[in-house]
């Protein structure tokens, strides 16, 4: 399998790349690393994944193809990093769903999406709040994502920290809104667990998997959508 990540150098991307390149979660992989400016391409190869240097906010959905061809997946990790809310839109929306053009066009029928919990329409972000151009944009891309004919599936974390892996998850619901009180925390290293075993999990096609700390393994949490 070859997996395209994108945004190979965020903090849960570089947890990801050695999970799959050390087969972890399975057979190795080959893992291409996608990032925007050269002095970040040594730190992908020091990561085990193959850099592809490529600025995603202005590349075109042809450029993207051709940095996706002959991959069997793509993982989109990429993200503005909030504050600016042109560039989050840019990134988290605009470029996000020309990934899923590329992907389509280059025949890459498996895309994880790497989201956030609250990507709903209930998400309940005032327009006022800085937080809304982060919502708005990536539910914007999710539901592109949902209306493609890939293998899609987004990846709905809560909020993450960077606490030792746990091995361990708990589902929520996929619609509406998280319930008052649900501790959402989640350790960015299970995140990269969860995306890994999401890749080879079929259960996980068409899913919006919502999740944070919890008690079942991952791969039982996975199987037990299907």
């Amino acid at each position: 399998m070859k997996v395209v990540v994108v945004g190979a150098l965020g903090k849960v991307a570089r947890l990801l790349v050695p999970l799959l390149v050390d087969g972890g979660t399975g057979p190795a992989v080959e893992v291409v690393g996608v990032v925007r400016r050269p002095e970040q391409v040594d730190r992908v190869a020091d990561v085990g994944a193959d850099p592809l240097l490529l600025d995603v906010e202005s590349a075109t959905t042809d450029e993207i193809a051709a940095a996706l061809d002959g991959a069997d997946a793509v993982v989109w990790s990429a993200g503005a990093g909030g504050g600016n809310p042109q560039r989050t839109y840019a990134v988290d929306r605009d470029a996000a769903i020309r990934s899923m053009d590329a992907a389509a066009s280059a025949g890459v029928r498996r895309y994880v999406m790497v989201s956030w919990i609250g990507s709903t329409p209930e998400h309940g972000v005032p327009e006022s709040a800085g937080f809304f151009a982060y919502a708005d944009a990536k539910l914007a891309a999710d539901d592109h994502l949902r209306d493609t004919t890939l293998d899609w599936t987004i990846l709905g974390p809560g909020t993450l920290t960077d606490e030792p892996p746990t091995g361990r998850i708990a589902l929520l619901p996929e619609a509406g809104a998280v319930p008052a009180g649900t501790d959402t925390h989640v350790p960015r290293a299970d995140v990269a667990q969860v995306v890994a075993a999401t890749l080879r999990e079929p259960a996980t096609v068409g899913r919006f998997v919502r999740f944070s700390a919890g008690e079942t393994p991952v791969p039982a949490a996975l199987r037990s959508l299907a």
